[in-house]
């Protein structure tokens, strides 16, 4: 880490929230890593926020609770924070500064980077090829995670999505690669922290998981470092340890309330809905930090989760990442009503990666075609309920009724898994070709003839035979 500079400054003109604001400051820039030591001879460390002429806005990042403006000392190092980076990482539970809360010594390494990253060269990165299976038959199936891209998961609150995060954290793979996941969470209870830190127990102790957790109740600042850290962690895994890197960030909400009360304290100009004008920009250097590199080994993958408030797509943290990753995985009410986790809406989801990461020499040669027909029926078998609760299912021809037979088996037999159920990729597409073979090979016209012969699919579907057609046996 850069040396502390021999002058301290004693000069403190206020407190605010978790900002310091120290005077007759000299040389000091922006993002610069900040040492401040109390009366009683505790220190705590932050980073500048802000410098203007002799000014400077200091970020605490312990908070500034139990702190007098009298008695404070403040040393600057001349440099943005840095964090040692490496292998030591994997197995290591942290809080979201970095520092170990499993026990164990301090993380040391040979090389140190600065949290901030170094922007990835668009001429260098390479396109994302490859896909990362997550045991999770929905995602895997129909929004497939291709190697990095960067996917959200839009949920609300009530929903299972800690759960979903958990679980792709804990199951996900780059088939026979090195591959680690880093998972950070931002504003958790006690309980889900302890949850998190017993459903990924057995990753870390296989030493392919890096974990930070920043709770509910620890100071603002250090969730807004917590992502940072992450990334910087992961980079370094991928790009120089030639691993392929899982990021899950969970909950992006969280931490863009976070950056919304840092903004409140700087006394800044609010935007949409209070948070601050650059929020686009922030969330874009988070993101923007996965991918893969012509030339080097590794890639960096994220998965970020974000609660909806009031399930509202455009509020301005889903609507913000929406324009700068590529595509969602959007969890719904309504099929979490129905008893199903994951409670996926199929239809609202999208990988706009797939296409890159699935297929023939990827996956399965039958992939994508699987998929787009699972998407086509099931976007007629919803036009067909909304047709019954008009006119009754009295009213309905045959072929309706098998979509709404379509529909309950896509929920029932493809979609729902339990929590802890590692599916594989083809016991997902075969349980889609049972799905699909509810319905006549008619309505089937997205695969080819080859693959509806080599599947046994028939004109007389299964369970054809009764009269109203609902008896499908998916």
């Amino acid at each position: 880490m850069t040396g502390w500079g021999e002058v301290e400054y004693t000069t403190v003109r206020e407190l605010r929230g978790p900002l310091a604001v120290v005077e007759g400051v000299s040389g000091v820039g922006w993002d610069e890593f900040v040492r401040i030591t109390l009366e009683s001879g505790e220190q705590r460390y932050g980073l500048v926020l802000e410098v203007d002429r002799e000014l400077a806005v200091v970020q605490v990042l312990e908070d500034t609770r139990g702190m007098d403006p009298a008695g404070l000392r403040v040393a600057f190092a001349g440099g943005p924070l840095r964090i040692p980076v490496g292998p030591g990482w994997l197995g290591r539970a942290c809080n979201g500064r970095g520092e170990p809360v499993d026990g164990g010594p301090p993380v040391f390494a040979e090389t140190w980077a600065a949290v901030g990253g170094d922007p990835i060269n668009p001429v260098r990165r390479e396109p994302p090829s490859e896909p990362v299976l997550t045991g999770v038959g929905a995602v895997d199936g129909l929004t497939t995670l291709v190697r990095g891209q960067k996917l959200p998961v839009f949920s609300v609150a009530g929903l299972p999505h800690l759960e979903l995060a958990t679980q792709i954290a804990a199951q996900a793979t780059a088939r026979d690669e090195p591959f680690s996941v880093v998972f950070a969470g931002m504003g958790l209870t006690h309980p889900d922290a302890a949850f998190v830190r017993d459903a990924l127990e057995e990753r870390s102790a296989a030493g392919e998981l890096v974990l930070l957790l920043n709770t509910a109740d620890d100071p603002v600042i250090e969730r807004i470092l917590t992502p940072r850290v992450a990334l910087t962690v992961a980079e370094h895994l991928a790009f120089t340890g030639g691993r392929h890197v899982l990021v899950v960030m969970d909950d992006m909400t969280s931490y863009a309330e976070a950056l919304r009360e840092v903004s409140a304290a700087r006394g800044e100009v609010p935007a949409r809905r209070a948070y601050p004008g650059y929020l686009y920009s922030d969330l874009a250097s988070l993101y923007e930090r996965c991918g893969k590199i012509r030339g080097r080994p590794g890639s960096v993958t994220v998965l970020p989760v974000l609660t909806m408030p009031a399930g509202d797509i455009t509020h301005p943290v889903p609507d913000l990442t929406g324009y700068i990753t590529e595509g969602q995985i959007v969890l719904t009410r309504q099929t979490h009503a129905r008893g199903v986790y994951p409670p996926m809406d199929a239809l609202s989801s999208l990988s706009r990666l797939m296409r890159k990461g699935a297929g023939p020499g990827r996956t399965r040669s039958d992939h994508l075609a699987v998929a787009a027909q699972l998407l086509a029926a099931l976007a007629r078998a919803r036009q067909v309920r909304e047709l019954a609760d008009l006119v009754g299912q009295s009213g309905l021809s045959r072929t309706d009724r098998r979509y709404l037979a379509f529909d309950e088996a896509f929920l029932r037999d493809f979609v729902a898994q339990r929590s802890d159920e590692l599916r594989s990729l083809d016991d997902t597409l075969e349980r889609a070709w049972r799905v699909l073979r509810t319905l006549p090979r008619s309505e089937l016209s997205m695969l080819p003839t080859d693959l509806l012969d080599g599947h046994g699919v028939q004109e007389t579907s299964q369970g054809a035979a009764g009269n109203d057609g609902t008896g499908a046996d998916a």
